[in-house]
């Protein structure tokens, strides 16, 4: 979905909000902005695209992806950001390298599956919406997506198939232990 497109889905993206909120800041408490019952920052701009997977309506899950060029105001994306100091909740030292802005690398943020998502089903539905985000990303020209994974994230991603490469230390965001990992569009095997 893109703010191109998004007229077409009706009350999806909305929804969408909706279950991040759910998620980062009911169920995480994390420090995020909402309103009207949504969640919402500065990163989704018509720059963006937000993969979201459903039924019948009903948000299962969710991504988005960010360009590593876009700018928006003091804005650019969330990594790079907290490199710069912007963004007080993440290290400034998030990743061992300067942070990219190149055409070909594409950010994933708020990667989510939502509670009603029973535990039979939770490995399909992670597999699903991380194969379409990598064909998001491909179709914009991706060949590698950066971004900040729950720490634990190599014991799920590995049945999947997906290799990350950590690039940067182990730090905690409002009580999750995460980092910041980088992967090739081109070494996943949907």
């Amino acid at each position: 979905m893109s703010s191109r497109n998004i007229h077409e889905y009706g009350e999806l993206f909305a929804k969408y909000l909706e279950a991040r909120k759910a998620i980062f800041l009911d169920k995480l408490g994390w420090h995020v902005s909402e309103a009207d019952g949504m969640e919402f920052d500065q990163y989704d701009t018509p720059q963006c695209r937000w993969i979201i997977l459903h039924e019948y309506g009903e948000v299962l899950g969710g991504a988005r992806l960010m360009p590593t060029t876009a700018r928006c105001g003091i804005y650019s994306y969330m990594l790079r950001d907290a490199q710069k100091g912007i963004l007080p909740d993440l290290p400034r030292d998030v990743l061992f390298f300067e942070a990219p802005v190149e055409h070909s690398v594409w950010e994933a943020t708020r990667f989510f599956i939502t509670d009603d998502v029973s535990a039979k089903r939770r490995f399909t539905i992670r597999h699903l919406l991380f194969n379409k985000m990598i064909e998001a990303g491909v179709a914009h020209g991706a060949t590698h997506i950066l971004g900040i994974v729950p720490y634990l994230w190599m014991r799920w991603s590995r049945p999947m198939g997906v290799t990350a490469t950590p690039i940067g230390a182990k730090f905690e965001i409002d009580g999750t232990q995460s980092q910041a990992v980088l992967f090739s569009t081109g070494t996943y095997e949907a």
